[in-house]
């Protein structure tokens, strides 16, 4: 089999920092979501991935390579437009060919790994399958029907009034049948076209179609609160371990994982937390469920529940930052010159909270 990582769009509800960065480059407990659905696919022992980018080609480029890391080898498939999955799937026909093949949007995160779902799908004369969630909010996802003997009945994308909670979460496996059904669908009314469409094409013309009902948590990395929840899933799953320095002053309490070259100084690190390469935390205070990533340096403050990006600074903070998402080469930090006051250059479509 092969993989197909989907890793264009714009990535609009994670504005302003997806305006200088792709979403799926977002990293989460200190990995990319992206590196995070590649591991996925090597660990169920896929090494040819290709990857669907768009605007943000060059940054994901820079940042994969050329699979080496993975002992894999990757594929850029460029799209020119957004113009739906079943698009990018179309235009993937050269690199797929009539291989089996696994397709994971590269924005998402899930519990446990697939290994034994695609093995299956291997061997198996299915046709296709998908990966279905119960969801609070199905309206918002691709939508699932179910016949009573659990077989497919109907797929809706975004339907406003959802007649199921079984939502689509973003990973399917698919035979070379799929080429005849993005062939033959129309585009949506959002112009797209719509891999809802192209599987219920797959279910009307007699195909195997098979869901797989989801017993994990899985998250769909869009927006800020939904990076948070995933860090704290996932920082709850690491291993913790210390490869920087900790001075006999800091405490380290609970899961709290220390990368190389970090420095923790005077400091109280609360897991689950990650504390990236070369980060310094001096006279500091690090909450649960925290990420700061590589070369930050964060002093006299206190963090708690966020993420911070690489190359930001937190520096003489009077009030613990939580529940935030912070970008790359930031500083926040507070003047000792008076006349005090707040002094912000913030991007489009920033959000401040101050006490």
């Amino acid at each position: 089999m092969k993989g197909l990582v989907l890793s264009g769009g714009k990535g609009t509800r994670l504005r302003p920092i997806t305006y200088t960065s792709a979403k799926q480059l977002v990293p989460v407990a200190n990995k990319p979501v992206l590196f995070r659905a590649i591991d996925a696919l090597r660990e169920a022992g896929i090494d040819e991935i290709g990857i669907v980018v768009g605007d943000t080609a060059a940054e994901i480029r820079n940042a994969v390579g050329d699979g080496r890391r993975w002992n894999a080898k990757i594929t850029y498939i460029p799209q020119e437009a957004p113009l739906g999955l079943a698009h990018a799937v179309k235009i993937s026909r050269d690199f797929i060919g009539d291989d089996k093949f696994a397709l994971f949007l590269g924005d998402n995160c899930i519990e446990g790994g697939v290994n034994n779902l695609i093995s299956d799908f291997a061997s198996s004369d299915r046709n296709a399958q998908i990966v279905l969630k119960k969801v609070a909010n199905p309206q918002q996802y691709g939508v699932a029907e179910l016949h009573p003997d659990g077989t497919i009945e109907r797929l809706t994308e975004k339907p406003r009034q959802p007649r199921s909670d079984l939502a689509l979460v973003g990973i399917y496996m698919f035979d070379q049948h799929i080429w005849e059904a993005v062939e033959a669908i129309k585009p949506s009314w959002r112009g797209e076209l719509e891999i809802t469409d192209a599987i219920q094409w797959l279910v009307e013309h007699g195909y195997r179609v098979y869901p797989y009902i989801h017993e994990g948590w899985w998250i769909d990395t869009g927006k800020r609160a939904d990076m948070l929840d995933a860090n704290r899933l996932i920082l709850e799953e690491l291993t913790p371990y210390v490869a920087g320095f900790v001075d006999r002053d800091s405490q380290l309490v609970g899961k709290v994982t220390i990368e190389k070259g970090a420095e923790i100084i005077n400091s109280v690190i609360r897991g689950p937390a990650i504390i990236g390469e070369d980060t310094r935390i001096i006279n500091s205070y690090i909450g649960p469920f925290t990420s700061i990533y590589h070369h930050c340096v964060v002093e006299e403050s206190e963090v708690e529940h966020s993420i911070v990006l690489e190359n930001s600074e937190i520096v003489r903070i009077p009030h613990r930052l939580e529940d935030s998402l912070i970008g790359r080469n930031v500083k926040i930090h507070t003047s000792p010159m008076k006349p005090r006051a707040y002094r912000l250059m913030l991007g489009d479509n920033s959000e401040v909270g101050l006490l």
